[in-house]
């Protein structure tokens, strides 16, 4: 696709709509365009580097291109698309991205645990140990129902930090992980790791021990960080 943020209206051309994955043309109109496109990049179904373009997607949204005009907006602002020479397209994925991405969230995933243990309420830590419980009936070869409950598990701890711009901030750079499909808890023994990491966590925040907690959670997220790495390294090298 090629952006195109000057024509009044219009439809897309034909070669603008072969840029646009099969799937996009049958969504139904119930997801606003952000949602959509949103999750069309984190798919992959709206690659790496894809222009994207006003009418088109307006047309695949059926919508007017005003409300794409402002999720492209709003997309612009997580940093998940860019502008370049070819207008605004979706980021590309790299090793230095990955790094700068955990580097960050290392720091804030530390921040969120030890302010957990100092704010959390009984009802958090309920909601918590049912998120770490759920988390041992996942099947371990079953890629999207581990990423998916561990996902859960951390979201039920952000909502424990009772901070809503750290939640959003986790919340952003969460979605920027998802965009890079393979998931580490794939690799060998990094779920029964991950468990285990996640149980030191909750004992953590019950016990109100904010230095042991904020300890564990960057531990776990600076190994998440070296398997990325290291999954990205191999990728590369096929």
């Amino acid at each position: 696709m090629a952006a195109d943020g000057r024509r009044a209206g219009g439809s897309a051309t034909a070669n603008q709509r072969r840029a646009l994955p099969p799937s996009m043309k049958t969504r139904e109109r119930k997801i606003s365009p952000y949602e959509r496109i949103k999750a069309a990049i984190a798919s992959g179904e709206i690659g790496p580097g894809t222009p994207l373009v006003e009418t088109a997607l307006a047309e695949w949204c059926q919508v007017s291109r005003t409300p794409v005009r402002e999720a492209l907006k709003r997309l612009e602002q997580d940093g998940i698309v860019i502008r370049s020479d070819r207008g605004l397209t979706v980021r590309e994925r790299s090793q230095e991205e990955i790094l700068d991405i955990y580097e960050i969230r290392v720091l804030l995933e530390g921040m969120a645990a030890r302010t957990a243990a100092a704010r959390r309420s009984a009802i958090d830590l309920i909601n918590l140990r049912r998120a770490a419980e759920a988390m041992y009936k996942e099947t371990p070869s079953d890629d999207d129902a581990m990423a998916s409950s561990n996902r859960a598990f951390h979201h039920v701890l952000w909502r424990a930090t009772h901070n809503e711009p750290l939640n959003d901030l986790l919340t952003r750079l969460d979605y920027q992980l998802a965009r890079y499909p393979a998931t580490t808890l794939s690799q060998p023994g990094r779920w029964e790791e991950s468990l285990g990491e996640h149980r030191e966590l909750v004992d953590a925040i019950e016990a109100r021990d904010e230095d042991l907690a904020e300890e564990v959670a960057r531990r776990h997220f600076t190994k998440a960080r070296d398997l990325r790495l290291a999954i990205i390294a191999r990728s590369e090298a096929e």
